[in-house]
């Protein structure tokens, strides 16, 4: 690249200005890449906590589904099953962390209705057992819902901070040693130039003097 400039100083000044807005984006990028890195690790830390309760909870569920089923047949379980299954709304909202957008993902019906206030859930034709395992696998599903959010937030920040990092260190180990090179490249060509220049001027002066000695 540096070979194919021409070493004028006007080359030489924007050459110097290149150098500084890599510079200075690289600067950028390193910050943002560091930012990405903090928000992963938090994320990630949110989802170990997830997971390690949502494994607890599982636990929970499974017990309090074999106790129901010590109580009710399978047809009554299918039924209660059947009676609870409906079409579910998910609210997604989105924010904005240094360009890469996170999922804030809600079911406002787990939140806001109880299972016992469904029409369809029979409390009559229940048991304490089965209200157990559908409080439990209520919880687990509100949690699986959570841990998908932070597992989609981890896979795009990861992304983006490998890209990020990409771009850093193309910056870094590419484009400015590169523009580096190319600024010493002009500097010492206008240097050789001057040189040659003021040897030319200096070998024109003795000629004169001399052509003026002799007339």
């Amino acid at each position: 690249m540096a070979q194919d400039v021409n070493p004028t100083r006007m080359e030489l000044i924007k050459t110097k200005e290149r150098i500084m807005l890599a510079q200075k984006g690289h600067k950028l990028l390193k910050q943002k890449r560091d930012a990405l890195i903090l928000e992963f690790f938090k994320i990630m830390k949110k989802a170990k906590d997830l997971r390690g309760e949502l494994a607890k909870k599982m636990a929970a569920g499974y017990h309090s589904l074999a106790m129901a089923e010590t109580y009710h047949n399978i047809q009554e379980l299918s039924k209660v099953s059947l009676d609870l299954r409906k079409d579910i709304d998910v609210d997604i909202e989105v924010r904005n962390v240094m360009g890469v957008k996170i999922p804030n993902i809600t079911v406002p019906e787990i939140k806001s209705i109880h299972f016992m206030d469904i029409p369809t859930y029979s409390i009559a034709g229940t048991s304490a057992k089965i209200d157990d395992a559908v409080e439990n696998f209520t919880e687990i599903f509100d949690m699986v819902i959570k841990l998908a959010e932070t597992e989609t937030a981890m896979k795009r920040l990861i992304l983006e901070i490998e890209k990020t990092k990409r771009r850093v260190n193309a910056l870094e180990f590419v484009v400015i040693p590169q523009l580096n090179e190319q600024q010493k490249m002009i500097s010492f060509r206008l240097e050789e130039m001057e040189r040659d220049s003021f040897v030319s001027l200096k070998t024109i002066k003795r000629k004169l003097e001399k052509e003026k000695a002799w007339s």
